[in-house]
């Protein structure tokens, strides 16, 4: 059951996997959600109907976050639909197949980062030029969906994707720091062995499997403990935590 209206959280790559789940998640916590995606439209409709069948509000936004237009235009729809942006989660993020640095092309690498790290910074942006209380905003908070990659580093597997998280947590602790003043939280979360589609995309579906006797846990998370830490980071009950990260990793 929908709770008394928190405002309104725009949450990129939200139609499948820790986004959605956020998204449903914060639906019933009392926000109205957008839900952005990529080419999933489908699955992101999926994602709007169970939010409105719980009495919640919400709207599909397609943009890629690597493309500013399509950036500006997404948050001006959610403007117009739902209302002035509270919140924002950077959780948008690809990976391409495992493979060692030699074995990489640039084209790769700079899909990667230009997802990543530049769509992250560029709808943060966006963010903060309408939440600032400099410019008339109320204030609000960002969270960004990092990964222990950033930590680890991946090697023989994503060594380009941990290096662009490692930016994402630099960046995170920056622009915490930048916008204090103006009335904005930023933190990030760093999810571990997470049981969503990404390790298909990376070429091993069953990674988890594999990985998961280092876990300390001895298991994957689910992408609803992880929302779990996203929801938390922009609740009051996090009111004097910004520049912060959760790990959401199982002790690893």
């Amino acid at each position: 059951m929908n709770q008394a209206g928190k405002g309104v959280l725009l949450i990129t790559g939200a139609s499948r996997g820790i986004g959605a789940a956020t998204a449903l998640l914060a639906a019933a916590r009392g926000y109205a959600v957008g839900v952005n995606y990529r080419n999933d439209d489908r699955a992101a409709q999926a994602v709007v109907r169970q939010i409105g069948q719980g009495g919640g509000r919400a709207v599909a936004l397609q943009a890629d976050v690597a493309r500013e237009q399509e950036v500006l235009d997404m948050f001006d729809a959610c403007a117009h639909r739902l209302g002035a942006i509270t919140g924002l989660v950077n959780n948008a993020g690809i990976l391409e197949r495992q493979s060692t640095l030699a074995a990489m092309e640039m084209d790769r690498i700079r899909r990667v980062f230009d997802t990543n790290v530049f769509g992250t910074m560029l709808c943060a942006r966006e963010a903060v030029r309408r939440m600032a209380t400099s410019a008339g905003g109320s204030g609000g908070g960002i969270v960004n969906v990092s990964s222990a990659a950033s930590r680890l580093g991946s090697p023989g597997e994503y060594v380009d994707y941990a290096a662009a998280k490692g930016a994402v947590d630099t960046f995170t602790i920056g622009l915490a720091k930048e916008v204090a003043a103006d009335g904005i939280r930023v933190n990030a979360v760093r999810p571990g062995f997470i049981e969503t589609g990404i390790h298909a995309s990376g070429g091993e579906p069953n990674r988890i499997d594999r990985v998961k006797a280092g876990i300390p846990l001895q298991r994957g998370g689910r992408p609803g403990e992880v929302a779990e830490a996203i929801l938390w980071l922009l609740s009051p009950g996090s009111s004097y935590t910004t520049g912060s990260f959760i790990d959401v990793s199982g002790g690893k």
